[in-house]
């Protein structure tokens, strides 16, 4: 029997070149694993099997001090390793955060000089995403924010961000480019405090925007979960305002440091209904598994966490399938909805009248009061189906 949790590229799941390729370094401590060319990661995440494609942060594919030639040469070995795989780019970005030159911002730095370099780099890098195909951008302020509010006024810090995305969305479309600009939270990283820390914030601005139409959000598990954040909640919201355009997905045990775990391997009931809301709401877009292998892990455990990635998320589809036909499910649910066609559509739309009928009603606050609500039992049956209980 075929295994049912294998991925194909149908899934369109992804890695970065960042996340397979990390080589165990961490805050104390430095590598554990070999570093990997571009060509090399990719073949690596050919061998896991099923991966759709590749993304990258411009100096993950061509390092930032490179020559004309030593990046052409770069540039080939990856096209011949994507040819020979058949993996795709998916995503590209730009990297605004390693650099000295980024230390107090990119796009809101006091410094103009910075600014307009952080515009160049970026345009540079658009250009060698859509050189790949890319179809989805994301921008990632890493280091948008401050550590210090009185060194810095966030007024006039959000009014430089909106200018540049203003900026790049027109140098896209002048160009030509096919992208979807996404724009990407992190509530604990790595400055003090972010500009723009929730996914909420950003569907705050986009309505701002010179094209709102072209740039929607990319929420990231790990690190919405580890600001002690509901992210299922913010992925709600984002579907809802039809904003998902890309998605980052990890896990973190609470409270610790970035870490960026497998997917699933932290909070799996978390992990579980963030992928029952994607695929209720039929999510179509590319599902990026924005983590890596632990330190103590060599190769061929690095290929166990991407496999493990992929895995997890269609294990957990197939107990979102389980649990929407499940009939305890459906009899606790069925107690939880007390729906009336009348009142909805009384509570539709304003008018007058309907709010003259509404005034004019009488509720009984205890009898609602007293109404049962059992979620104790709902989640219990939840954890059971992902327990595997019948």
């Amino acid at each position: 029997m075929p295994d049912p949790y294998t991925p194909t590229p149908k899934d369109r799941f992804t890695f970065g070149l960042w996340t397979v390729g990390h080589t165990g370094r961490d805050p104390f401590g430095g590598p554990t694993r070999p570093t990997l060319a571009p060509a090399e990661i990719v073949d690596l995440l050919a061998e896991a099997g099923g991966v759709h494609g590749v993304n990258f942060h411009d100096n993950d594919l061509v390092p930032i001090d490179a020559t004309d030639a030593e990046a052409a040469e770069i540039k080939r070995d990856f096209t011949t390793a994507l040819k020979r795989t058949k993996l795709k780019v998916a995503m590209a970005t730009t990297n605004l955060f390693s650099d000295p030159v980024f230390k107090d911002g990119a796009f809101t730095s006091h410094d103009a000089e910075v600014r307009a370099y952080a515009l160049h780099k970026t345009m540079r890098a658009m250009d060698l995403g859509a050189e790949f195909g890319a179809e989805v951008y994301v921008f990632w302020g890493g280091r948008e924010g401050a550590e210090f509010d009185a060194g810095k006024d966030p007024v006039e810090a959000i009014a430089r961000f909106r200018t540049a995305i203003d900026f790049l969305c027109a140098y896209s479309i002048d160009r030509g480019y096919p992208y979807r600009f996404a724009l990407e939270a992190k509530p604990n990283e790595p400055r003090g405090h972010m500009y723009f820390p929730t996914t909420a914030a950003y569907l705050a601005l986009i309505p701002t925007l010179a094209h709102p139409d072209m740039v929607g959000v990319n929420p990231e598990l790990a690190h919405e979960h580890m600001a002690g954040l509901n992210f299922t909640h913010a992925v709600a919201q984002a579907l809802e305002a039809g904003k998902l355009f890309h998605i980052d997905l990890n896990d973190q045990e609470f409270g610790r440091y970035d870490q960026d775990l497998r997917f699933g391997a932290a909070s799996p009931k978390q992990a579980f209904h963030l992928v029952r809301l994607l695929e209720q709401h039929k999510y179509e877009g590319f599902k990026q598994f924005d983590a890596h292998a632990v330190r103590t892990s060599d190769r061929e455990d690095v290929l166990a966490f991407a496999r493990g990635c992929m895995r997890n998320y269609l294990i957990l589809k197939e107990k979102a399938r389980l649990w929407s036909k499940d009939n305890e499910v459906k009899r606790l649910l069925r107690q939880l909805s007390r729906a009336s066609k009348d009142l909805d559509e009384l509570m539709s739309e304003h008018t007058p009248s309907r709010a003259e009928t509404l005034l004019g009603m009488t509720f009984d606050r205890e009898r609602l009061a007293g109404r049962r609500l059992p979620l104790e039992a709902l989640d219990q049956r939840t954890t059971e189906i992902l327990l595997g209980v019948e």
